[in-house]
């Protein structure tokens, strides 16, 4: 066969520029596809050799040879080879794609993520290093080889090759090394073992650079759990969390069928500093096929999994033209559910198996695993199974499940108090009729605590209800009888004038001990929400909060005959003020004017000396 030439289409040269400099964003990743071409290929000679002895071949191998004065970098492998058809089919794709059409939308950012993964040409990431490459092939089993080459300019040439061993071999011609623009000396010995350590440490076959192998082939998620050491699991977590302590819990899992894939996940011992910071690198590591493709994968785990670390590796997904994306495909989405579930069914087997792992575990992340009750995934109701509270009823944490079970008969709700400690929440006024009646109470004291029992609504049909927000429905012998209600209309409409930071005052039933208490509406924002929005810059109108007050107290009664004897007492207004302002304090609220408060108790303590 003579030598051929053939042309890239007009616009070709213009999208290859714009894939080779636009597209990629690391120079190194041109290894990374040759050594990944080459597995692939090396993959495909071991199936033939299953089916066909003729096919076969020992030593199945990669090797890179570096020419520091040639300035060349070869890589070859004794896979598969391809065939003139091939070649011009697989080598020659950006030729038949390279239309006006293709380059008007790939340049268009809103449409170039619909194209990626379209064209196959990881192949040509080598123009980012190289002036041309040679490319030597034969496909195992036939006798005559195939030579292609190009610079990358438009045309490409093809032609016979005799001496063409079976399989495949790359040549490239560097362009001089320039730091500046991260192009690097890619005949460096250490630098080609930085790659292929990064990239390529765990592809099934032997990457060799002379006589050493500069891959581990190691990987950890492929072998059995019976065959890999804790010891190994604990260093291979070192190299990917940089965390020197030992996971908690390893998980592994192994998907096949239609869509294949295996994964190595940990769950560290401690949250990592970085946990709430938006910026923070989190995620999975990505491998296509042992091939190290992505180093901070979040679409592979929800937000509220972010500390999990560990390995993905699929054998097919949907990337783009450089691997560095993933698309937002179903296959993505089967992944990130099923590693989601997981993790999740992995944490509610620490429940019953190791109590001390799993109350670690909490401790650490629990507050972060609850922000995924904020979201539309299908996880609420397995993270409500893992999920434990502080409780009235003792110093453990309490499960939803253990809290429902142990509820009377005469209670239908799930109580709950908010607060910024368990002292504080416990200590509340409101918390004293629950008290009295032996009702247990969940101390929520994480600020996602706040938002997520409102937007959940219940467990497994039995709702979530706030201490402090609402009227309350206890059942009691106190209740404020028809002719008590009388007696305390004038006052509760005197304070209702007289007090302009309220919305109400009313007689309620929950205090058994205290004066009064603040508690907002039902559907109205809780002091602990209004600080969370206002931290966040978000402007608020003015939240008016419900005055309650308990009849039985005789500071309530006192004030109550007080008026009806003076209402035009101007010391009576003093009084409501500080029966409001000791309300506020009382569950940790801020004085709109602390001096004048003091102001007001120092006079009323001195007339009592």
């Amino acid at each position: 066969m003579s030598t051929e030439t053939l042309e890239f289409q007009a616009e070709a040269r213009q999208l290859l520029e714009l894939m080779v400099h636009s597209i990629y964003s690391d120079k190194d990743i041109f290894l990374r596809e040759l050594v990944s071409n080459a597995s692939d290929a090396l993959d495909k000679r071991r199936l033939a050799g299953l089916k066909d002895d003729a096919l076969r071949a020992d030593d199945l191998h990669i090797e890179i040879e570096a020419d520091s004065e040639a300035r060349t970098l070869t890589v070859r492998d004794n896979g598969i080879g391809m065939s003139r058809d091939e070649v011009v089919g697989l080598i020659g794709t950006i030729a038949r794609s390279g239309t006006a059409e293709t380059l008007r939308r790939l340049k268009e950012s809103k449409e170039s993520a619909e194209l990626i993964g379209q064209f196959g040409v990881g192949f040509y990431s080598v123009f980012m290093v190289a002036d041309k490459a040679t490319l030597l092939t034969r496909k195992a089993g036939e006798e005559t080889g195939v030579r292609w080459e190009s610079t990358g300019d438009g045309t490409y040439t093809i032609e016979a090759a005799e001496e063409a061993p079976e399989g495949t071999s790359v040549c490239l011609h560097l362009r001089p090394a320039d730091e500046k623009d991260a192009l690097y000396d890619y005949t460096d010995e250490a630098k080609i073992r930085q790659i292929i350590k990064r990239y390529s440490d765990f592809i099934s076959f032997p990457v060799r650079l002379g006589d050493d192998t500069l891959n581990s082939m190691k990987a950890l998620w492929a072998r059995p759990r019976a065959e890999v050491s804790d010891e190994e699991y604990q260093e291979f977590y070192r190299h990917i969390s940089h965390d020197w302590t030992d996971p908690l819990d390893i998980i592994q899992m192994r998907a096949e069928g239609t869509f294949e894939y295996e994964a190595l996940l940990f769950l560290p011992s401690r949250a990592p500093r970085d946990l709430y910071q938006r910026e923070a690198r989190h995620g999975l590591q990505l491998y296509v096929k042992r091939v190290f493709i992505l180093d901070d994968s979040r679409e592979l785990l929800p937000d509220h999994l972010r500390f999990v670390k560990g390995v993905v590796d699929a054998a097919d997904l949907s990337l783009n033209i450089s691997r560095e994306i993933l698309q937002q495909d179903r296959h993505i989405q089967l992944i990130r559910r099923r590693l989601a579930k997981k993790v999740l069914a992995s944490v509610k087997e620490l429940m019953s198996k190791d109590t001390d792992k799993y109350r670690s575990f909490w401790r650490e992340f629990g507050p972060v695993v609850k922000e995924g009750l904020l979201d539309g995934t299908e996880d609420h109701k397995a993270i409500l199974d893992i999920a434990s509270f502080a409780s009235t009823a003792g110093e453990e944490p309490t499960t939803l499940a253990d809290y429902v079970a142990r509820m009377p008969e005469s209670q239908d709700k799930i109580y709950f108090m908010t607060g910024e400690g368990r002292a504080q929440a416990v200590n509340s006024p409101h918390m004293e009729a629950f008290r009295a009646k032996g009702y247990e109470v969940l101390l929520l004291t994480d600020q996602v605590d706040e938002i997520w029992a409102e937007a959940v609504g219940s467990y497994e049909g039995t709702a979530f209800q706030s201490i402090a927000r609402g009227a309350v429905d206890l059942p009691s012998e106190d209740e404020p009888s028809a002719e008590q209600a009388d007696a305390y209309a004038a006052v509760l409409t005197w304070l209702n004038d007289t007090l302009d930071d309220v919305k109400d005052v009313r007689l309620t039933t929950r205090l058994t001990s205290s004066p009064a208490c603040l508690v907002s509406d039902t559907d109205g924002l809780t002091p602990a929400l209004e600080k969370m929005y206002k931290a966040m810059g978000q402007e608020l109108p003015p939240v008016k909060r419900i005055l309650e007050l308990n009849p039985q107290h005789p500071l309530v009664s006192g004030l109550r005959t007080a008026h009806d004897e003076r209402p035009g007492d101007a010391g009576l207004a003093e009084t409501a003020e500080l029966l409001y302002g000791t309300a506020l304090l009382a569950e940790g609220g801020d004085l709109a004017d602390p001096a004048r408060f003091a102001s007001l108790l120092a006079d009323r303590l001195s007339r009592t000396l």
